[in-house]
């Protein structure tokens, strides 16, 4: 590995150079909203994509920023590199970013059951983010649906013992990128309209009026990637190897934000406000819960949101240990970017 050219000391400086790889995807994009709508207090913003990206402008604040292809020596003087390109994009370059003296926070899936990397939701294990920052190092950001589920358990655990987890997720189409979104709209409309069924390209089957018990391949356990990544994660962000989790996971046609059903049971026997008022005193949590009223998180509601959202809370019939819950979050923020910016901003000490 290359000696560092990092500008970084152990203070943080005032102003920050900030690169993103894959600026103009979905999520790439988002990272650029997101710096803007914080004031982020970025110096010089680099953006990289593929070829057929290149030289694209993409506005940022004042400024018209063209978009660049990945290169050796690209990342000198960067601080701060936002990874959301894919899995094959981060293992080259990420550690070349480091290299070359960079803090990298990738969004990919290729890191984040490293042992040697740390995989970071600032309102759970945030301590775990770099004091010294004249040590470049790649940060992993977890899975989408992994975030909004772990948001929510850290605080249960914490006041009253998680025993086992259960959850089904009901995941957006956006997860899938703009390919995702595009299908969705082309196999309505076609739909709607009578016309020859579009073939799917990006899902399994039709995501048009479906819904696909299958996101990611499956593995020789019969579950899928998707659901491995959640239950894995989990017990790696929480620190907590031996939790009994288990995952189903399933696309929906709807264009964006997450939803999950959830069931957990605990090590005590407490009421549903004692519930309510644990999780409504949690970072990063909104209770959304008057069934009477038909309040209850919704995925049209949540999106563009930075909360994560529950509701549906109430205790299982037949066990009263069991606590079963709704949680919804806007997959492509909170679930990537916002979490992501959320990593740099305790890194670099930036005031949120």
């Amino acid at each position: 590995m290359a000696k560092s050219q990092n500008l970084v000391t152990k203070t943080p400086p005032k102003k920050i150079n900030v690169a993103v790889v894959g600026a103009t995807g979905i999520v790439g994009q988002e990272f650029i909203k997101i710096l803007e709508e914080t004031k982020f207090p970025v110096d010089t913003l680099k953006l990289f994509a593929s070829e057929k990206s290149a030289g694209e402008e993409i506005k940022f604040q004042s400024q018209k920023i063209k978009v660049e292809i990945l290169k050796p020596g690209c990342f000198k003087g960067v601080h701060c590199a936002f990874f959301s390109a894919g899995n094959p994009i981060s293992r080259e370059w990420g550690p070349r970013a480091v290299s070359e003296g960079a803090f990298v926070i990738d969004n990919s899936s290729a890191f984040r059951m490293d042992k040697n990397t740390s995989l970071i939701i600032p309102e759970v294990n945030g301590d775990l983010i770099p004091k010294d920052l004249s040590k470049p190092q790649l940060i992993a950001n977890p899975n989408c649906s992994t975030i909004q589920l772990v948001v929510a358990l850290e605080p249960l655990h914490n006041s009253f013992g998680l025993k086992n987890v259960t959850v089904a997720t009901y995941q957006s189409v956006s997860g899938a990128g703009r390919e995702g979104i595009e299908e969705l709209r082309n196999q309505t409309k076609a739909f709607l309209q009578n016309e020859r069924e579009i073939p799917p390209v990006t899902f399994s089957h039709s995501i048009a009026f479906n819904n696909i018990p299958q996101i990611d391949k499956f593995d020789e356990s019969g579950f899928t990637l998707e659901e491995l990544k959640v239950m894995n994660e989990t017990k790696k962000i929480m620190n907590l190897p031996h939790l009994d989790i288990s995952t189903t996971a399933v696309r929906t046609p709807t264009l964006n934000s997450h939803s999950e059903a959830v069931w957990i049971e605990i090590e005590k026997i407490v009421d549903r406000a004692e519930i309510i008022d644990c999780l409504k005193n949690a970072p990063g949590i909104t209770i959304q819960d008057d069934p009477k009223n038909q309040i209850y998180p919704l995925a049209r509601s949540a999106s563009g949101l930075d909360d994560v959202f529950i509701g549906r809370i109430r205790r299982d019939i037949t066990n009263q240990k069991r606590w079963l819950f709704w949680v919804v979050s806007d997959n492509v923020r909170k679930g990537a970017a916002l979490n992501g910016i959320q990593i740099a901003q305790c890194l670099f000490r930036v005031a949120r």
